[in-house]
């Protein structure tokens, strides 16, 4: 989780969001979405467009099931921010679950040109570059059909 929040850069909050979200991702580690998602949205209301807070949302909407509305709000991240690894990922594995291969593309790449560091994201980053290697034929059979899942479940 540690390696997710400086994806997205959590450090800097406003106080009005912190509780807000900080209670967010306790519901979420709990597997309680849909109350995340209330939270997530108050931290929002705290502190509009926040990107921080919007993919925490998207992530929200991607557990239950919502993708349409996931995707929108990745979307609207990498708006604000288009270098937002975060967006990039959840974008991208969303695309791949939707057959839009060709559309994932672009977001593994902008991803892994900004990947984490760190023990915690190697898996992460690892999986991404075994998908895009699918995606672009750079792998072998064995490869391709074990790398494009949907991703780590903990994103999702």
């Amino acid at each position: 989780m540690a390696w997710w929040n400086k994806v997205f850069g959590a450090s800097g909050q406003a106080d009005g969001r912190v509780a807000y979200y900080d209670e967010g991702l306790a519901l979420i580690a709990e597997d309680k979405v849909h109350e995340a998602l209330t939270s997530f949205r108050l931290a929002l209301k705290a502190s509009p467009g926040d990107v921080v807070v919007l993919q925490q949302i998207a992530i929200a909407y991607t557990r239950i099931g919502m993708t349409d509305e996931a995707e929108k709000t990745y979307r609207h991240v990498l708006q604000k921010d288009p270098q937002a690894a975060g967006a990039h990922y959840g974008l991208a594995f969303l695309l791949v679950r939707s057959s839009r291969e060709s559309e994932a593309i672009p977001h593994l790449r902008a991803f892994l040109e900004n990947a984490p560091a760190g023990q915690e994201a190697s898996e992460h980053v690892s999986h991404a570059r075994e998908t895009l290697a699918g995606l672009t034929g750079e792998a072998g059979q064995a490869e391709r059909s074990g790398g494009l899942d949907s991703g780590p479940d903990e994103h999702f």
